[in-house]
């Protein structure tokens, strides 16, 4: 019986309107007798048939009238309880006229007049009494055989009491809340409970408390506790097997569907960053109305940072990109969402192709320049230094040369920490860039020619970008491992997508033009320890379930990742996340004659002698793990 009733979506309107109808018609009958009992008459004299019709066409016009008939009934609200109050009120209202008119005109009561008030108060009683009983079985049909987890919700702020209620009005149920967990260890003598929902502290660990709750599982809900308590918390979790769900911030949370903004704890959510305040004041008046172009648009954080930029309403964004189908799909994706408001103009185009990529510069005259076109992959571009020279030097070469002739107001190239100290043709490769567009904006700021604003960010990993450590990890886990990490010590710098793209946005507007901006990008990650979260998240045993293998370091791979040489200092700015590194000044002409000294003999060249010539012009760059080592030695 239950799985038949769970199979209706819901009840149809018409039929909702029946049920109402009999419920007028059993209050008639339940009115009638109850005052029989106590020696009187509903229905005076014998009128029982036409007070009968009287009474349906009342109340099936106020039924149309409030349409209480509208709503699905499982879903029902205190707005369906107030519709149903309103259309009793009325039909009251209605049957009182109706009675006062046939007295004194044909001197014939057809009610008594206590007599319709205690019937519509059976008929509201009845009506709201069906909207229960229907809620209960269809809850009972959606629910039988389902075991709701027991929680406990870390937090006792006011995000957390509002998850806790709308968990609580929630149908069907999923969780079934036994306590707050206080994290700032001063709850107020009158404050014991909130809900009916005990709020406590830790007097002992988290999985101690859940067992003293009968509880399998817990909700973070305060994004106050810094990353150390965090990951305390975490461990506890995933080493006594206790489920860990988020809950995001939100303000008003839609009570029939909270279950499904509380997710499984990803490892994104183990940064535990608070979020970045941007000003956004000052990068709408930047932003707003300009024609802006992203190259490397399709990848991870050049979509990213056309989501973000659509947001502060630029006229035009170009998007430019060599990846075809991302091209394609980011732009649906914009346009979807943003309909006509905004121009999007999609090209698919290498940016070291200086014939075509000026020709689509020239057309558009951008007056932002967000550059993050650029081949990332350490050990690929190891084995093609032509290519991560091409792509990573000349293509940022032609987008900030560009810039300059077509007078774009300001030029943001997205570098990487890998830069800092390279050990590898990927990073040598976006070090000279960074040397390039330093130079020309300090050969510009000197000769006060231009009019272009160059920045540099520079920042390290970003959590589940494409072909990064994380979705190669989920992918593992799917297949049921092993996991391979390259070292058991390998540590790297981790951020998320929003947050770099973010940062990029802000640093992009501050300064004069040629700084390096630097994010902090707090502390480094152990990749096993990487690991053995997302083994553990995603329900299995480390070394049971799925294995670790190391499988040794990768051509041009560090241990350890830096964001500034030793050498280097930083500034602070006015944003703590971002800081500017200093460096010497840099001459334009070696660089640049360098640089057009490799382009020159590009084909003739082999990757030895292009790898060679990065050192001459960057004598920090020490390969590590690579065949290029030997020319270290020479």
């Amino acid at each position: 019986m239950y799985s038949f009733i769970s199979s209706f979506k819901y009840l149809p309107r018409w039929l909702v309107f029946s049920f109402d109808i009999g419920m007028v018609l059993f209050s008639i009958v339940l009115s009638y007798y109850f005052f029989e009992r106590v020696g009187n008459r509903f229905i005076i004299g014998d009128t029982i048939l036409y007070a009968t019709i009287a009474i349906l066409s009342v109340y099936s016009l106020s039924f149309v009238v409030f349409r209480t008939f509208s709503g699905i009934i499982r879903h029902s609200t205190l707005v369906d309880v107030l519709k149903i109050l309103l259309s009793n009120v009325f039909s009251m209202t209605c049957l009182f006229i109706v009675n006062f008119i046939c007295n004194h005109l044909f001197g014939v009561k057809i009610f008594l007049y206590h007599g319709i008030f205690i019937f519509s108060l059976f008929t509201f009683l009845l009506m709201f009494l069906l909207r229960l009983f229907v809620k209960e079985v269809y809850d009972k049909s959606n629910t039988r055989g389902r075991i709701k987890e027991k929680v406990l919700i870390l937090g006792d702020g006011n995000q957390a009491i509002s998850l806790a209620q709308a968990l609580s009005v929630e149908r069907p149920k999923r969780f079934i809340v036994k306590a707050f967990i206080s994290t700032t260890n001063k709850i107020s003598k009158t404050r014991k409970t909130v809900l009916n929902i005990p709020i406590i502290t830790l007097s002992k660990t988290l999985h101690q408390t859940a067992d003293r709750y009968d509880a399998t599982s817990v909700i973070i809900c305060d994004r106050e506790l810094d990353n150390k308590k965090l990951n305390e918390f975490i461990n506890d979790c995933l080493d006594n097997n206790l489920k860990i769900y988020s809950a995001p911030i939100i303000d008003n949370y839609d009570n029939k569907n909270v279950s499904k903004s509380i997710k499984n704890f990803k490892i994104q959510d183990l940064l535990n960053r608070k979020p970045i305040q941007l000003n956004f004041e000052k990068l709408s008046s930047i932003l707003k109305n300009k024609v802006v172009l992203i190259s490397g648009a399709a990848g991870s954080i050049g979509s990213e940072i056309v989501r973000q930029v659509v947001d502060y309403k630029p006229s035009k964004v170009v998007l430019i990109d060599i990846a075809e189908s991302p091209l394609h799909d980011l732009s649906l994706e914009i346009k979807s969402k943003l309909g006509d408001d905004i121009e999007i103009i999609s090209i698919v185009c290498d940016v070291s192709n200086l014939y075509f990529i000026e020709k689509h510069i020239s057309e558009h005259t951008p007056n932002i320049i967000y550059h993050a076109a650029a081949y990332k992959h350490v050990p690929l571009m190891e084995l093609n230094p032509k290519q991560a020279f091409i792509t990573n030097v000349i293509g940022s070469k032609n987008m900030a040369d560009l810039a300059v002739k077509y007078k774009a107001s300001n030029f943001v190239m997205v570098s990487t920490d890998k830069a800092v100290n390279p050990s590898n043709v990927m990073g040598a490769s976006k070090r000279m860039a960074e040397l390039y567009i330093k130079s020309l904006s300090q050969k510009l700021s000197s000769e006060e020619n231009g009019i272009t604003k160059f920045t540099t960010t520079r920042f390290g990993n970003v959590l589940g970008s494409n072909g990064s450590v994380v979705p190669l990890f989920r992918k593992q886990i799917r297949e049921g491992g092993p996991l391979t990490i390259t070292h058991p010590e390998i540590t790297r710098y981790f951020m998320t997508i929003p947050e770099a793209c973010q940062l990029v946005i802000e640093a992009g507007s501050m300064g004069k033009g040629g700084e390096i901006y630097v994010f902090d990008m707090g502390e480094p990650v152990k990749i096993v320890d990487l690991a053995k979260r997302m083994i553990q998240l995603a329900g299995f045993e480390v070394d049971k379930d799925i294995q670790i293998k190391f499988v040794g370091l990768r051509p041009g791979e560090k241990l350890y990742e830096e964001l500034i040489t030793q050498e280097a200092t930083t500034l602070p700015t006015h944003h703590p996340k971002i800081m500017i590194m200093k460096e010497e000044k840099i001459d334009y002409n070696v660089i640049s004659s360098s640089i057009l000294d490799i382009k020159d003999n590009i084909n003739i060249f082999d990757p030895s002698n292009i790898v060679l010539k990065f050192k001459q012009i960057i004598p920090e760059f020490i390969s590590m793990n690579s065949e290029y080592e030997k020319l270290d030695k020479k």
